[in-house]
């Protein structure tokens, strides 16, 4: 990768701090070649903050850093720093370098002094470096040893324009008076505040027994930044500030692919299954159905040779792993070939935020493409119920961007009304397809109903269509109604065999008919031929009349023409002889 200095954004040349979404709050970084005020409770992240500004100035920007510690031992700093993973020693001292600064608790101050011996020291070491960041950290406390407020004032004075007269980003942290924000107000130095270039307020608090954590950028002179307080998490690597969307940023690409739910009915309903890189969001009161249909489509996932992830809230990977089997799901030899992995949430715990961290780098881990969190409602709970939306919101930006397909399952209190109402997340609006699972309740049984609120793109099916939970797997029965109502279960059954007796019923008594007629029809055809043989009979025997009489006319006219035949014969020869 090629070093890159610092970013220049709105015209401000800035320095990247190399912290996720601190950089997009302040459109780029830190001001370059000015100073920082990083202010903070006890536990609040000031120190990891101003380590991890500088390690990546030093190891990304070739900005060699120093770093003035004036409440920690050095030593202890770079320890603690390896369990973010980061490997100072590495960097010492050509790229880094650590100054212990801190005054001994045994220390008997006589008199005045001044930070002037320190910073020419510091001086030198710029040079010989080539420093381009600095950092002093908890300066609040040598200038806690001096007399007075003026004396404060002077030396803080004199840091500043110390740093502005090198050129070099500065970062100082001091400590607030406790877990607020007030630090402007009711700190000794909160005048610090109005001379730097940038600010900037970290908040660490209990809400309801969950740990919060808050940053915000009070000031940042020259250039545009977000002003509203944003979560932020001391993460496995190092901070991580939650960030919304911002106006300009890249959309993720869109996927007209069709994947299987793993119930081929619900794919037939859907036009052929959920997008690729979708959010699919599966509502519905205990015992729907949520986990079973999200096991079903991770199973799919697997059969196609995707690495897909499961988290369970509510129970262990084992048990629902188990627990599908009855329903005809085996994800078991998926897990051992490595394809699923099957993480237990109730291992997690803290606030929202670092639920979604800790999936996310779990996903990461995985290379998981296909993403299952059950239930996602979890989130909501005491103590997360202000922050969880905004947590389930960049839920969905970040599967949306890396192209993990999601589905969430969740989980709609049973004791309210069985509607189609939003999860308590409300994350109902955000999601690209929404299924509900509720219970139908006829003739003393309780039936689950599946039908598809919204489909985004989808021409979906708007029938409400029982879900058949059987050893042989999951299907979808066809909608079958009788006067206007659906009918499921027994109800069902019982009136489709009473149709399927009327129907034999029926069946029977039209093959009865249709021997009935079919003898009147040969008694018919007996009697016509009958008929028609005696028809002819008397035909012949009308022909036969007919012939017999013309014979007999004919030889009656024959007789008569021989007889007068013979009669003219007869009278000639009576002439002659008389004539003779």
């Amino acid at each position: 990768m090629t070093p890159v200095r610092f970013a220049k954004v709105e015209g401000a040349a800035k320095a990247p701090t190399g912290i996720a979404g601190l950089d997009e709050i302040t459109g780029g970084g830190l001001p370059l070649g000015r100073t920082t005020l990083v202010v903070g409770g006890p536990g609040s992240g000031k120190t990891i903050l101003a380590l991890q500004f500088l390690m990546h100035g030093a190891k990304h920007c070739e900005e060699p850093g120093i770093f003035v510690a004036f409440e920690e031992a050095s030593s202890r700093i770079v320890a603690n720093a390896a369990s973010f993973g980061w490997d100072l020693e590495q960097l010492l001292p050509e790229k880094l370098f650590f100054l212990d600064a801190q005054p001994m608790p045994d220390m008997l101050q006589v008199g005045n002094f001044d930070l002037i011996g320190m910073l020419a020291i510091l001086e030198v070491k710029i040079k010989e470096m080539g420093a381009g960041r600095i950092v002093f950290d908890a300066l609040d406390i040598v200038l806690g040893l001096l007399p007075d407020p003026a004396a404060r004032r002077q030396e803080i004075y004199r840091l500043h324009q110390w740093l502005l007269a090198h050129g070099i980003t500065g970062m100082i942290t001091a400590k607030s008076g406790g877990d607020t924000t007030d630090y402007g107000n009711g700190a000794p130095f909160g005048f610090m505040q109005f001379m730097v270039d940038c600010s900037v307020i970290l908040n660490h608090s209990v809400v309801l027994g969950v740990s919060q954590r808050n940053l915000r950028v009070q000031k940042y002179r020259g250039s545009v930044f977000d002003e509203n307080e944003s979560p932020f998490l001391i993460a496995p690597h190092g901070l991580e500030v939650a960030v919304a969307r911002t106006l300009g940023r890249t959309d993720a690409n869109v996927s007209s692919e069709r994947i299987s739910s793993g119930v081929t009915r619900l794919d037939t309903m859907l036009g052929g299954g959920y997008y690729r890189g979708s959010s699919v969001l599966i509502t519905g009161f205990p015992g729907t159905a949520k986990t079973t249909l999200s096991g079903a489509f991770c199973e799919a996932a697997c059969q196609r040779g995707e690495r897909s992830m499961f988290v369970s809230f509510d129970s262990d990977g084992t048990e629902v792993v188990r627990n599908l089997e009855s329903v005809g799901i085996r994800l078991g030899p998926y897990i051992e070939s490595g394809h699923l992995r099957m993480v237990s949430a109730r291992t997690i715990s803290g606030s929202a935020e670092t639920y979604l961290v800790r999936i996310k780098m779990m996903a990461q881990q995985h290379g998981a493409r296909c993403l299952v969190i059950d239930p996602v409602s979890t989130l909501s709970k005491s103590g997360n119920e202000h922050t969880a939306h905004s947590v389930a919101e960049r839920l969905i930006d970040w599967t949306k961007s890396e192209g993990i397909s999601l589905v969430c399952t969740s989980l709609l209190d049973e004791m309210s009304d069985q509607n189609e109402g939003g999860s308590p997340l409300q994350i109902s609006t955000l999601a690209d397809t929404w299924i509900h699972l509720n219970y139908l309740v006829q003739a003393g049984e309780r039936n689950r109903g599946m039908s598809i609120i919204k489909s985004r793109g989808t021409a979906h099916s708007n029938q409400v269509r029982e879900l058949i939970l059987s050893d042989k797997g999951v299907t979808l029965a066809d909608t079958y109604t009788a006067g206007g109502e659906v009918l499921m279960g027994t109800m069902r059954w019982e009136k489709e065999s009473a149709e399927r007796l009327a129907n034999e019923e029926t069946e029977v008594a039209e093959k009865l008919k249709r021997v009935m007629l079919d003898a009147e029809e040969a008694e018919l055809e007996v009697r016509l031929k009958s008929l028609q043989t005696e028809l002819i009979a008397k035909q012949v025997e009308k022909a036969l009349l007919s012939h017999t009489v013309e014979s007999r006319e004919r030889e009656q006219t024959t007789g008569r023409k021989r007889i007068s035949e013979l009669r003219g014969a007869d009278a000639a020869v009576g002439d002659e002889k008389q004539s003779s």
